[in-house]
């Protein structure tokens, strides 16, 4: 029987990507357990160091954002360093058409198993912008604007 691509036998990994899928606001403090005290966290629009600011960052998604979670798809570890793919589910308001963000955490965990480096990888330009109204069309002219012939 082939394992789920979601599952890894690493434990750190399959604990943080649990950890990710059932992330609440009630559930963060479980999540930043799983993180060293000085971690590094960096994404498209934040750069912090620290778990106190890594919470500023998902305390802040909760309070932007509605309906949020994360479902990863692949999760593999090598050594100390791991890599998670996902989606991330959101809707901007109560009302308004959910999106799903998709993208890659690379992790780099310290020598006591918490995570020292979380850096995410997603395109902004075209998981994001584009889906908002007046961005979106000024997103796809762009793209169709660079696009390569034949692309």
């Amino acid at each position: 029987m082939t394992p789920s691509p979601t599952a890894s036998t690493d434990p750190r990994v399959a604990g943080l990507a649990a950890a990710y899928e059932g992330l609440t606001p009630a559930s963060l403090p479980a999540l930043l357990a799983l993180y060293a005290e000085t971690a590094r966290f960096k994404d498209p629009f934040n750069e912090v160091h620290g778990r106190a600011a890594i919470a500023r960052v998902f305390e802040h998604m909760f309070e932007t954002l509605h309906e949020a979670r994360f479902v990863v798809t692949v999760a593999v570890c090598q050594v100390d360093h791991a890599f998670l793919t996902w989606d991330f589910h959101c809707r901007r308001q109560p009302t308004v058409e959910a999106l799903v963000i998709r993208g890659a955490s690379h992790l780099v965990f310290d020598g006591d198993g918490r995570v020292a480096v979380h850096r995410d990888y997603w395109d902004a330009a075209e998981e994001l912008y584009a889906k908002l109204p007046v961005l979106g069309a000024l997103a796809r002219w762009a793209q169709r604007r660079l696009r390569a012939p034949g692309g």
